[in-house]
């Protein structure tokens, strides 16, 4: 009886299907929501060109600017359900978010931005879904003060050729490790819930 009264429980039932979800999850095939910046987030005198670099932007990802530590911590907590998206986050009075083309963005040029992402919120989302150069820049002059952001975005790598052939020579497929991580979390679920 008393397991009976865990499945009434709002944040069990929550949380075992968020956990259900994920398990179902295979590995690799989702978007990523990139913190532009990293811990720096969306500020002045970072530089987001170095920062760039060392990132590997594919179609289907997003961008996050952020100017708030807290914001970039709880936003960590939200990707789990969150895909396929980039958000900017900063100082809405001072600061904005302006695509803009190579020239405009090598002169710092806000006058002519192809898009204005800035929404007024300071958090704003930017999806990467055209495989090409996107060039992002802060106006009022923080573009000088290093606010601007070059990525080029690219398609999914091809899985590799190894994989594909251990899969041929009888090594389990996509769709079976998520039967096996499916039959994982009903077990664990089952267990819970009964006291195994």
């Amino acid at each position: 009886m008393e397991s009976l009264l865990i499945l009434r429980r709002p944040l069990f039932l929550l949380l075992t299907c968020a956990a259900a979800l994920l398990l179902a999850m295979p590995s690799g095939t989702y978007a990523t929501r990139f913190i532009v910046g990293g811990h720096n987030g969306w500020t002045n005198n970072f530089n987001y060109t170095e920062w760039a670099k060392t990132q590997h932007f594919y179609l289907g990802d997003w961008l996050c600017l952020k100017w708030d530590i807290f914001r970039a911590l709880f936003d960590g907590f939200v990707r789990l359900v969150e895909f396929m998206s980039s958000v900017f986050v900063y100082d809405r009075n001072q600061m904005n978010v302006l695509e803009v083309n190579k020239t405009a963005y090598d002169a710092c040029s806000a006058e002519h931005p192809l898009h204005n992402w800035t929404t007024g919120a300071g958090r704003d989302v930017v999806p990467l879904n055209v495989t090409r150069h996107f060039y992002f820049i802060s106006g009022n002059g923080f573009c000088y003060g290093g606010m601007k952001l070059a990525v080029r975005v690219e398609n999914l790598p091809p899985p590799p050729k190894a994989a594909l052939a251990s899969h041929k020579n009888g090594a389990p497929n996509a769709s079976s490790l998520i039967m096996v991580r499916l039959a994982t979390a009903f077990a664990v679920m089952w267990a819970l819930l009964f006291r195994i």
